[in-house]
């Protein structure tokens, strides 16, 4: 367990790349998880739009509101102490128009995130310059955009072709220069976020993108074994705390059930506790 108290910020981030030294973030959505894992040490914590799926129960990530991402944003930020937070634009908050962007991207900054994440790289460049130039820091995210899943054809791996290659890096060379100080390569080939990694000046953060990047993120919910509708075949699962609390609540059942929950003594005890006994 890290026992830093020092807030990890941008330029640590920035620093760590130099350095050569990797950088850690996991999701979260809500004060609970947010500081467990600040406890661990993670570097940051990101809001993901993932939500919409592994904790509300859709099937991609497009229905998941601004509404929603304020309210999970707001709870991380109470239980993360250490970890830099970063809070995921979801889908038609920032491609109508920049001023909604600011506007959006600043509630999601008053409600605790640290920095807001969006998907794109050209089609967004605008968007993300206007919010650096405003001071609302912005990670980036190519390769797999799961917001661009129906375009895509489905949660495929990015990148395969030269052509797409080509785009990929061309996309993450966009955003650095729109002041982006981080980029997300998810789903793409190995090589090719070798090759990202070795030419940007920023850091990038693999998921599904093999070794080279600078940092990794996984869904927690898939880390630890929580999400069993779905899991990418590039996730690590650290735990089994899906089958973990099948068993528990299965134990509480039968005890409650079977009238050993809550024991006579047990209860009698806590009633004296109250009493001051």
């Amino acid at each position: 367990m890290n026992k830093q108290a020092k807030p990890i910020r941008i330029p640590d981030l920035v620093d760590r790349k130099k350095r050569g030294q990797k950088i850690a973030m996991l999701t979260a959505y809500d004060a609970t998880m947010a500081r467990l894992l600040d406890r661990a040490g993670i570097d940051t914590i990101l809001v993901g739009d993932s939500l919409g799926m592994v904790v509300l129960g859709y099937e991609t990530t497009l229905p998941v509101t601004l509404d929603a991402m304020v309210h999970h944003t707001r709870a991380v930020s109470n239980g993360a102490r250490r970890a830099l937070v970063i809070a995921d634009m979801p889908f038609l908050s920032y491609q109508v128009s920049i001023p909604e962007a600011v506007r959006n991207a600043g509630r999601l900054i008053q409600e605790g995130g640290d920095a807001v994440k969006l998907e794109g790289g050209r089609a967004v460049a605008d968007v993300v310059s206007r919010l650096v130039e405003i001071g609302i820091p912005v990670l980036g995210h190519v390769g797999l955009t799961p917001q661009s899943v129906h375009q895509l054809g489905g949660f495929r791996r990015v990148g395969k072709s030269s052509d797409e290659a080509a785009h990929v890096i061309e996309e993450t060379r966009i955003l650095q220069q729109a002041g982006a100080f981080a980029v997300v390569l998810e789903s793409i080939p190995d090589e090719v976020a070798g090759v990202i990694t070795e030419e940007l000046a920023i850091p990038t953060i693999g998921i599904g993108a093999g070794p080279h990047c600078d940092g990794q993120v996984l869904v927690s919910y898939d880390a630890f074994g929580l999400y069993e509708e779905f899991t990418p075949p590039f996730v690590k699962r650290y735990a089994d705390l899906g089958n973990t609390i099948v068993k528990a609540a299965s134990e509480y059942i039968s005890d409650v059930q079977n009238g050993r929950f809550p024991a006579a003594g047990r209860a009698r005890t806590a009633a004296a506790r109250e009493r001051g006994q």
